[in-house]
């Protein structure tokens, strides 16, 4: 596993699409527990290099109901997300993540941890690659329907503090889904610290 994510902080093949240059961040461990696959980072995540360490992290974290230090234990999560490296700035807020990252590595780094309970799909990048034809039309409809996907995903709308919209629109994700995922986490990770 040191090895591969050796290789992969090395990468380079996305390079010249990359407004502030590859900093690819991921982190595993063969004992993980559970995968958190969400976008790309963001650029205060490229340059602390620290994966979630935003608002959007803030919020992830509270959805688990996990502490920092469980949070960034990699024997509990392992995350790796679509796009290894900030991907630049679009109209609407940050571009999709580049796609040669989950072709290229995803299957190599989810092979070597036999141990995997959980795989989170943060988004509608993570969703439709994993899911394929199972993901519902929308992403609203894809988290309304995550028991289909259990026991192997569980789907989640991003975190990001610009979804508040969504959230207040859909009650639902607070009132079903959180309980049901903050179970499935401490049931996984059985307080390990």
């Amino acid at each position: 596993m040191e090895e591969l994510l050796h290789d992969i902080r090395q990468c380079n093949i996305c390079s010249k699409h990359l407004p502030l240059g590859p900093r690819p961040v991921v982190t595993a461990h063969p004992e993980s527990k559970i995968v958190i696959i969400g976008q790309a980072p963001g650029t205060k995540v490229h340059n602390s290099g620290i994966p979630w360490d935003d608002a959007s992290g803030r919020q992830l974290r509270k959805w688990l109901n996990v502490t920092d230090k469980q949070f960034y234990n990699t024997q509990n999560f392992a995350i790796v997300p679509m796009g290894f490296c900030y991907p630049g700035k679009g109209k609407s807020g940050d571009l999709p993540p580049r796609p040669e990252c989950a072709l290229e590595w995803h299957e190599a780094i989810i092979s070597k941890m036999p141990k995997v309970e959980l795989v989170i799909l943060i988004g509608m990048y993570a969703q439709n690659y994993y899911l394929k034809e199972q993901a519902k039309r929308t992403l609203t409809e894809t988290v309304a329907n995550y028991k289909e996907y259990l026991p192997n995903y569980f789907t989640l709308p991003h975190p990001s503090p610009r979804n508040r919209f969504w959230l207040t629109k859909n009650p639902w994700f607070d009132i079903e889904v959180l309980p049901e995922l903050k179970s499935k986490v401490n049931s996984f990770l059985n307080f390990r610290k």
